[in-house]
């Protein structure tokens, strides 16, 4: 045996000491006492009887309850101090997840697609042309740029190649890529037919021209049927992982992705569009945004201590923003329906309001998995409501 090393009661106290801070080292010392010593009149527990100084709640004797102590059904005394939020080698008990501000943005511009095609579906179905037209080109535009920011996740272009191989309705995410790979050939379609009246109108060019807008009415159409699950997978997506603040606002984070499409969709209309054709992306403003703000006023004031990332921090002050931006954008947009100017700047708001929430809901999630908090107390919470409707446990 080693000479140099302390023998393993000393070890232990001294590892005893390091979880209570050092208090009890610190009492030791003012009293003048040894670890090993115990006072004659100190009552003989446990920790006693092994010559050791009592732990106030581990220690306690009958009819006693430290400080620390907690009891179970039937009044059994739990001899363990309480549970201090830290993590085994000071790791966070939830791995963090490992996706970058490009998931981010990729929330952000499926969403817009999704809005897009909806609102050129509503100017093609109403005879509006420059909504319809700025609807199409937008939505073409998002998904591509979706697809870029999901490949750059993935790392390698044939990962997502590789997704397409199994359909599994159990995994948002497979799910997720099958409704993008339907929706994007759709949008490109109809984008495309925009471009007929710059065709020669003979020739085999001439037939594309003549060709090419019953298809894009088609693909429009298309595009706007599965336009409402890429706007609400991802929200599904988040909730379907442990991350807690995503996981516990499962029943609202679609709820205000969906908001959010329509309102970028919208924002779309109402910048591309002449103040006299945007009568319904106005309308669709007035819609996104009242979605996205009573889902966002749930999740931040239904879920107690799993609702705190949403109000707090940089999370916080972009839901925040995003709320401000929102309300600003559908008040110019209603107010200033005759304004050429203030609806450009009412649109260009509710762009920059969306951006705010996908980021916003995005980063409070990682900061709720970062904390181990969000975790500890609501499994505590949810064991001891168990144990409530248990009742007492049988002698």
């Amino acid at each position: 045996m080693n000479q140099d090393r302390p023998p393993v009661g000393d070890r232990f106290r001294r590892f005893r000491d390091r979880l209570d801070g050092g208090r009890a080292g610190r009492e030791r010392a003012e009293d003048g006492t040894h670890a090993s010593s115990v006072r004659p009149d100190a009552p003989l527990t446990d920790a006693g009887a092994a010559g050791l100084a009592p732990v106030p709640g581990r220690d306690a004797g009958p009819g006693e309850r430290g400080s620390g102590g907690r009891r179970r059904r039937g009044g059994e005394e739990l001899r363990v101090p309480e549970a201090e939020f830290v993590s085994y080698y000071g790791r966070p008990i939830l791995k963090a997840p490992v996706w970058k501000w490009d998931i981010a943005a990729y929330l952000f511009t499926g969403g817009l697609a999704a809005g897009s095609s909806l609102l050129a579906a509503g100017g093609q179905l109403t005879g509006r042309p420059a909504l319809r037209r700025s609807g199409r080109v937008a939505a073409l535009a998002a998904v591509t740029a979706s697809a870029g920011f999901l490949i750059h996740d993935l790392g390698r272009p044939d990962r997502f190649h590789h997704m397409l191989r199994v359909a599994k309705l159990t995994s948002p995410m497979s799910v997720g890529t099958w409704i993008l790979t339907a929706f994007g050939p759709a949008a490109g379609v109809a984008a495309v037919a925009e471009a007929a009246p710059l065709l020669p109108e003979r020739g085999p060019l001439g037939l594309v021209r003549r060709l090419l807008p019953p298809a894009g009415q088609v693909a429009g159409l298309a595009a706007a049927v599965t336009a409402p699950a890429l706007a609400t997978y991802t929200g599904v997506l988040l909730a379907d992982t442990a991350v807690p603040s995503w996981h516990e606002a499962y029943p609202e984070l679609p709820v205000i992705f969906a908001g959010s499409a329509l309102a970028s969709g919208a924002a779309v209309g109402l910048i591309g569009a002449p103040v006299a054709q945007a009568g319904p992306a106005r309308r669709m403003a007035v819609a996104g945004a009242a979605l996205e703000l009573s889902g966002s006023h749930r999740v931040e004031t239904r879920f107690g201590l799993l609702g705190e990332p949403y109000r707090t921090g940089r999370p916080g002050r972009l839901l925040n923003a995003g709320r401000v931006l929102t309300v600003a954008g559908v008040a110019g947009a209603l107010l200033g329906r005759r304004s050429r100017v203030v609806s450009v700047v009412s649109g260009a708001a509710l762009l920059a309001a969306s951006v705010a929430t996908r980021f916003g809901v995005f980063y409070a999630g990682v900061a709720s998995a970062r904390d181990p908090k969000y975790t500890v107390v609501p499994q505590r919470e949810r064991a001891n409501r168990r144990d409530a409707a248990a009742g007492p446990a049988p002698l």
